[in-house]
Formats: structure tokens, C-alpha cells, sequence
């Protein structure tokens, strides 16, 4: 069930690369930089998928962690630009090279799974995505919400990080069958994250100022 599970979940990550294509010329510059982070986050699931395949792989830790350090410098300017207000800028600056200084302090059992740098990571991104339904929520202007890309793709981010965090602050602690058990869960909210992202890149964008 949970090797199915991960199939699904790997193949998931193409819809949204396909509908960031589909959409390419309408979609701005923003989402353009969340369907590269796309791309490449699905070229790296498939390389795990690969290596976990072919048992004679050496360990291929370092690759989480780099993959990681991707994952933070895509969403760290991505809300970046997100953010209207300078002082939240300044805030997504800070919480990043905060987050920066766990993953590379993590870094250093470079050939262990990267629990405290993945927990830091969705703690990071837990209180960005909060800020920016704040801010989407705080406009003064009339807009449709479910119309917004952004709102969609929030929301995968948020619902991914949440619900993940706990599997990634305690994975080092569970057994290999627990692990493939709690497994199953990250594989069905990689899914759903997957369709809320395609779902974002599939709309038409509104106007955001």
C-alpha cells in the first residue's frame, strides 16, 4: 500500500508542472518561480524513488539536504516578493536565515535524514503561509479568493507543512515499519498539496495591488 502510495504520489508531481505549462504565458512571474521549484522537486522525488529502487545506492542523504536548501531559497523568495509590506519582507529575511543556520548546523550529519532541518523548514513555512492569508484576507479592495492562484497554492503549502510536521520531527525515532506507515500519510498530503498547487497555476491571475 504505501510503495503504491508513493508511485501516486511521485506521478502527482507532474500535474501542476503540466498545468504551469498549459498556463505559462498568463501566469506571472511569481508562480512562474513556483512551477520551476516544481520541476525541480519532482526531478528529486524521482531520483529518491530511484535510489530506493536500485539497493545497491549508496545513502543519498546529502541529496535531502541539498534538496532542502533548494526548498528554502525557492519559498524564501517566493514570500519575499509575496509580502506588500516591508516590515514583512524583513520578517521573511530573518525567519529564513534562521532557518539557513538550522539546516546547515543539520548539515553536519550530512549522511543522517535531516529531521531537524525538514521540522525547521515546515515551521518556516507554517508561519509564512499564516502571514500571507493575513495579508490576503486584510485587503481593502474587493477580490474573489478562489479566483487567486496564490490562494490555492498557499494553501497546498500550509496543508503539506502542517500535517508533515510531526512525521519529520519524529522520523528518526520510528521504526522502519512505522516509518512506512506514517509514510502513507506524507504520500496522500503530497497528493492533495500536488492538486492545490495545480489548481493555483491553473487560474486566471486577478489583480494583486
Amino acid at each position: 500500500m504505501s510503495h503504491i502510495l508513493q508511485i501516486f504520489s511521485i506521478i502527482s508531481g507532474l500535474i501542476p508542472v503540466i498545468s504551469a505549462m498549459f498556463n505559462y504565458r498568463r501566469i506571472d512571474k511569481i508562480l512562474k518561480i513556483f512551477a520551476a521549484f516544481l520541476l525541480i522537486s519532482f526531478l528529486f522525488d524521482v531520483g529518491f524513488w530511484l535510489a530506493q529502487a536500485l539497493q545497491n545506492t549508496k545513502n543519498d542523504m546529502p541529496l535531502v539536504h541539498l534538496y532542502l536548501a533548494i526548498s528554502l531559497a525557492f519559498f524564501s523568495i517566493i514570500y519575499y516578493r509575496l509580502f506588500f509590506k516591508e516590515a514583512l519582507k524583513k520578517t521573511t529575511l530573518i525567519l529564513s536565515t534562521i532557518t539557513l543556520l538550522v539546516l546547515l548546523y543539520n548539515s553536519l550529519k550530512i549522511w543522517e535524514y535531516p529531521s531537524i532541518s525538514n521540522t525547521a523548514l515546515s515551521i518556516l513555512l507554517i508561519i509564512l503561509s499564516l502571514i500571507y492569508f493575513y495579508q490576503l484576507f486584510n485587503r481593502q479592495e474587493f477580490v474573489y479568493i478562489e479566483k487567486q492562484g496564490l490562494f490555492w497554492i498557499n494553501a497546498g503549502v500550509l496543508f503539506y507543512s502542517s500535517v508533515n510536521i510531526f512525521f519529520f520531527m519524529l522520523f528518526n525515532q520510528l521504526s522502519n515499519k512505522e516509518q512506512a506507515e506514517v509514510f502513507i500519510i506524507h504520500s496522500l498530503t503530497n497528493i492533495i498539496a500536488n492538486i492545490l498547487y495545480s489548481v493555483g497555476l491553473f487560474c486566471k491571475p486577478q489583480k494583486t495591488t
